[in-house]
C-alpha cells in the first residue's frame, strides 16, 4: 500500500479530473476505516493538489478557481447594488440632477417670495399674480439654463411646469377641498399661483 502513488490510493486516475478526484476522496472519507486510513486519504489529496499546482504553475495544466488553495483564493469585489436613478429610463436619467444644497436654496428663497407676495398682497391682485408669474417664469429659466447652458430645453421644462401647475391647481382649487379645509383662505388664482411656483421650484432645482 506504501508503494502505491496518491493516485492510487483514492483509486484514481493520473489523468482524472478534479471533480472526480474530489468525488472520490469524499466518498473515502465517509467511511476512512481507521485514524491511519484518514491520514492516508487527506495526504494522498494534499499530494495531488500539490502536484497540479505545479504543473499550473508550469503552464502544463489550468487549475479551475474552486480547487485553488483557500489562501490562494481572491474574493470577488461585491458589487454595489444600482441606485434608484440607474433603474430609470435613459431619456429620464439625462434630466434628471443631482442638485447641491445652493441649488435647491437660492431657487427655495426666490419662490418662496413670490408665493409670499401671491398670498399676502391683495391690491390689484390679478396684476401681481401675473407679474409674479412672469418672474418666476425667469427664475426657474435661469437657474435651469445655468446648469448646463441648455436654453431651449430650460424653456420647455418652465413651460411645462407652468401649464401643469396652473391646469392642477385651478382643478384642485375649483373643488370641493378647499372648502372643506377652512384655515387655507386663499383665492382659486393665488392657490394655483403658489401650486406652481413649488412645481417651478422643483422642477428648477431637480431637473437640468
Amino acid at each position: 500500500m506504501s508503494d502505491q502513488n496518491p493516485y492510487e490510493k483514492l483509486g484514481v486516475s493520473e489523468d482524472a479530473s478534479f471533480d472526480e478526484i474530489q468525488d472520490a476522496r469524499n466518498r473515502l472519507l465517509e467511511h476512512p476505516g481507521s485514524g491511519d486510513g484518514l491520514e492516508i486519504i487527506e495526504a494522498a489529496y494534499d499530494a495531488i493538489l500539490m502536484e497540479r499546482l505545479r504543473m499550473r504553475q508550469e503552464g502544463k495544466i489550468k487549475v479551475p478557481e474552486r480547487i485553488r488553495f483557500p489562501e490562494m483564493r481572491v474574493q470577488s469585489p461585491q458589487k454595489e447594488s444600482p441606485s434608484p436613478r440607474e433603474y430609470s429610463p435613459a431619456w429620464l436619467q439625462g434630466m434628471l440632477d443631482k442638485p447641491t444644497l445652493s441649488d435647491v436654496l437660492l431657487p427655495g428663497v426666490w419662490y418662496l417670495g413670490l408665493s409670499a407676495i401671491s398670498v399676502f398682497y391683495t391690491a390689484g391682485n390679478d396684476q401681481i399674480l401675473q407679474m409674479a408669474l412672469v418672474v418666476g417664469v425667469g427664475i426657474s429659466i435661469y437657474f435651469l439654463n445655468r446648469k448646463e447652458s441648455k436654453f431651449g430645453r430650460a424653456v420647455l421644462l418652465t413651460l411645462f411646469g407652468l401649464v401643469i401647475g396652473l391646469i392642477v391647481g385651478g382643478l384642485i382649487s375649483t373643488s370641493l377641498l378647499l372648502q372643506q379645509i377652512p384655515f387655507i383662505n386663499l383665492m382659486p388664482n393665488q392657490f394655483s399661483t403658489v401650486l406652481t411656483f413649488i412645481l417651478m421650484w422643483l422642477i428648477s432645482s431637480f431637473f437640468r
